[in-house]
């Protein structure tokens, strides 16, 4: 909804940001607010943006705007028919063919939609240069692509890889106070929640296939790394090889080595 909004004032010639309401809130607990109404509200965000100078919002093209609806459509009834899946073992049998009914015209709207995600990224100029370049990476299929070119539409406002990482919410989480407290390092989990979990089921998959994945996983398990940490290791790693091959045109190859300034 709020996104139909900042169209809408951008639109009308308005500069608009987006902000994570979490900063909106933090801000509002260093001012030790303590009533919240509509007017305070609008006057905290007011100050917020005085204050912080959020950047403009940039909105996405049209091409990218049409395919971020039809993947966010297609994840929508693959988790509808999940549903649908787990209610068969427990429905009653008249209910129970309902639901195969059900499944199946999910399938076929899934399968049509699919059609229509890989014509709009084919007509698409940029759109296909970026597939055929994501499309030489190890464990990434064709849903996972879709859904990186449809959710990371402009990689110019990130100059460095590891503002993605931590855009994306992958970036690790630290607790560190004085020499007594010290946490284990976690996942940040702060930021696009879409593409975090895209890259999870292309990271189980890189190291079976990927060799430099694979011999990136032995190194992380003779280092002592349990699964979980291994896994969001693999993931940040497939961000920065998905940032390198879209930053740089180039087609993935992995026996290239930065050079060393």
């Amino acid at each position: 909804m709020e996104k139909i909004l900042a169209f809408y004032l951008h639109d009308a010639g308005h500069t608009v940001s987006v902000v994570n309401p979490a900063r909106i809130k933090g801000f509002a607990q260093s001012e030790l607010l303590r009533t919240k109404t509509d007017k305070l509200d609008a006057s905290l965000i007011a100050r917020f943006c005085l204050a912080m100078k959020p950047i403009p919002w940039i909105p996405p093209s049209p091409e990218i705007r049409a395919l971020r609806a039809l993947v966010r459509r297609v994840d929508s009834l693959t988790n509808m028919r999940t549903q649908e899946k787990n209610r068969i073992s427990i429905a009653y049998e008249s209910v129970s063919l309902l639901i195969k009914e059900h499944i199946a015209y999910l399938d076929h709207e899934i399968k049509k939609i699919r059609k229509e995600i890989a014509r709009l990224i084919e007509e698409d100029p940029n759109l296909k240069r970026n597939k055929d370049l994501l499309d030489t990476i190890p464990g990434l299929g064709k849903v996972t692509i879709a859904v990186i070119l449809a959710e990371l539409d402009d990689l110019e406002k990130f100059n460095h890889v590891r503002e993605l990482v931590a855009f994306i919410g992958l970036a690790p989480k630290e607790t560190l106070s004085g020499s007594s407290i010290k946490g284990k390092p976690r996942l940040c989990k702060i930021g696009h929640v879409r593409l975090r979990k895209v890259f999870y089921m292309p990271a189980l998959v890189s190291i079976q296939c990927n060799p430099l994945m694979i011999a990136f996983c032995n190194r992380l398990k003779d280092k002592g790394k349990n699964g979980k940490v291994i896994v969001c290791a693999i993931m940040r790693k497939l961000v920065h090889i998905v940032f390198g091959v879209l930053k740089s045109g180039k087609k993935y190859d992995p026996n290239y080595k930065p050079v060393s300034a």
